[in-house]
């Protein structure tokens, strides 16, 4: 039962949300064509946030020609990942003119950390830069000037027409922190202070190490599913899939009698098989999902339906158990393949022009037709076939369901 203990569960059953964003040039690169190239590298840029969250089983999938779909499942902070997935993360050292005097170019790849300040033990960030000499010369510069104007301003996204008079007045600033500095820092490790708490400076320094994005992301559609809610939903749907089960079984045991008993049991090694193999294929298991698997029982129990009629009908003819066996069985494989195959195209059709939900949907259908042919066609006769062999069903058509009346003498 591992197995199916860790299927990954959907946003829409354990909650978190789901945000499709434009992807659109950098200001100042209008220029720049949105390819498939620019869209991979901005899946690879979120992929490294994610991992910063610590999420697991992300979805990120690109649809259509400038458009990146995120599905996070599990995620208890919303707007904090909302933040870290759409931030440019473009960290730069201007003065409090706003020209610019160092950017991320200047930094080493991968050599922000979160920290303590020693004196305080409050939380800081600190990165590395390529040239002490640099940095050296920057801070020197700055120093010379009159008390305010001395001061290093860390900007995160800065845009063309963005100042720090107006940018220090706002609540939501994109100042990081804006220290002065009285003398030459020749130093290759720059401390980044601010209003940080431990997990916002960490984020910080994740999404620097993770690079800045090559792109800017517009967010065109949110949708978001609280933990309760998903719990909740995941309760329904499962208590709705037992009844819907539990009445498939009470009808075939009542109809169809031993044949319906074979059908009992051959179903539910179907159900067991398909959440195994959906787990295999480390997909996301989500509301659609649970929805195709009752529908996949559906399909399997038709099968079943078929093959049982088919050997009824033989019964009622006045033919032997065995004989009634062989000729519904083969008479009612072709019957089964069509109609299989036909849904089989039609769920391949779902995968591949549907979006992610859909293709969960067209995944789970596809699974569970495939497994029906193991289960509920080949395992059913399989059963079914080891009994009549032993000769215990002979004259037993009522065990069939075939009523005495019924039967027609050859």
């Amino acid at each position: 039962m591992d197995h199916v203990d860790d299927i990954s569960l959907g946003l829409d059953l354990q909650g978190g949300f789901e945000v499709l964003y434009e992807v659109q040039p950098l200001d100042g690169e209008e220029g720049t064509e949105i390819n498939r190239e620019l869209l991979t590298d901005t899946v690879s840029a979120l992929n490294a946030r994610i991992d910063v969250l610590g999420v697991s089983e992300p979805s990120i999938n690109i649809e259509g020609d400038d458009r990146i779909r995120v599905q996070l499942a599990g995620v208890e902070d919303q707007e904090q990942a909302r933040d870290l997935l759409s931030t440019q993360a473009r960290l730069e050292f201007r003065d409090t003119d706003d020209e610019l005097k160092m950017d991320g170019s200047d930094l080493v790849e991968g050599g922000a950390r979160q920290n303590f300040r020693e004196q305080t033990n409050e939380p800081i960030v600190t990165v590395t830069v390529d040239d002490a000499n640099l940095f050296g010369e920057i801070t020197e510069e700055i120093s010379q000037r009159p008390f305010p104007d001395n001061r290093l301003v860390i900007w995160l996204d800065y845009e063309e027409g963005d100042s720090y008079e107006e940018e220090m007045q706002r609540e939501d600033s994109k100042i990081v922190s804006a220290p002065s500095v009285d003398e030459r820092i020749q130093s290759r490790d720059v401390m980044i202070t601010g209003d940080f708490t431990q997990e916002s400076a960490a984020d910080l320094a994740g999404i620097l190490n993770a690079g800045a994005l090559p792109v800017e992301l517009e967010e065109l559609q949110l949708n978001s599913v609280g933990a309760q809610l998903g719990e909740q939903s995941m309760e329904l749907a499962v208590y709705a899939g037992f009844i819907g089960i539990a009445l498939i079984f009470g009808y075939m045991l009542l109809y169809y009698r031993f044949m319906g008993m074979i059908a009992v049991l051959t179903l539910s090694a179907y159900i067991y098989l398909v959440l195994v193999i959906f787990n295999w294929l480390n997909a996301v298991l989500t509301l659609p999902g649970i929805a195709a698997l009752i529908l996949g029982v559906g399909m399997a129990v038709d099968a079943n339906i078929i093959t049982f009629e088919r050997i009824k009908d033989e019964l009622r003819y006045g033919r032997s158990v065995m004989s009634a066996f062989k000729a519904g069985s083969r008479r009612s494989l072709s019957t089964i393949l069509d109609a299989n195959i036909t849904t089989i195209l039609a769920a391949g059709v779902l995968f591949y022009f549907g979006t992610s939900a859909v293709q969960g949907f067209a995944v789970m259908l596809i699974v569970s037709i495939l497994t029906s042919f193991v289960t509920a066609v080949f395992g059913a006769r399989l059963l079914l076939g080891l009994w009549v062999n032993s000769r215990a069903l002979n004259r037993k058509q009522k065990l069939f369901g075939v009523k005495e009346r019924e039967i027609r003498e050859l």
